[in-house]
């Protein structure tokens, strides 16, 4: 997999009526197909072709395949899928519009990989200890909608965050926003 940049986001929940009664302040749109717009737009303002983005859970919530397939095709760079709750069907398996798409690697509960030199954990949900949290690695989660703060380096990087602008991040960035805490 070769790519330039790596960024990071959780809990688009592209397709998913319900999440702009959830989150009325961070997804203020009228409709679900205009805040799927801007989603995919803010993260095509971010990242090119040869990118890679981490999704880090709740990718989308939609019965429509076809409608799932296009905004997926509709993101222009690779991408990688940490499985969310909603990205589960009722059995607790990945759900088959989720699953089928074409990841670069298959929907994983949880991931490492490195950014910047830096060990990073990957995990839909917030861990309080994760693989070398006690040797200076990061976690980076997503779930709570930004109602988590974060946590030494560990933090929710879902679009709802404000610091987010409803946008990936890259590692760069987060390791600044923590500095900031």
């Amino acid at each position: 997999m070769s790519f330039c940049r790596k960024f990071y986001t959780a809990d688009l929940h592209l397709g998913h009526h319900g999440i702009l009664r959830h989150c009325p302040v961070t997804r203020p749109y009228d409709t679900v197909d205009d805040m799927d717009r801007a989603i995919v737009d803010r993260i095509n303002e971010r990242v090119s072709a040869a990118d890679i983005l981490y999704v880090v859970g709740d990718f989308a919530i939609s019965g429509d395949a076809e409608y799932v397939r296009h905004l997926f095709h509709s993101i222009n760079c690779h991408k990688v899928l940490i499985v969310g709750n909603h990205d589960l069907d009722r059995k607790g398996r990945v759900n088959r519009n989720i699953r089928d798409l074409p990841w670069d690697i298959p929907p994983t509960h949880a991931l490492e990989t490195t950014d910047e030199g830096c060990r990073i954990y990957l995990s839909h949900y917030a861990c309080r200890v994760w693989p070398a949290s006690h040797h200076g690695s990061y976690h980076l989660y997503g779930h709570s909608h930004g109602n988590l703060s974060p946590l030494g380096r560990s933090r929710d990087v879902g679009i709802d965050c404000p610091d987010t602008r409803f946008a990936p991040l890259s590692f760069r960035e987060i390791q600044e926003s923590l500095l900031d805490d």
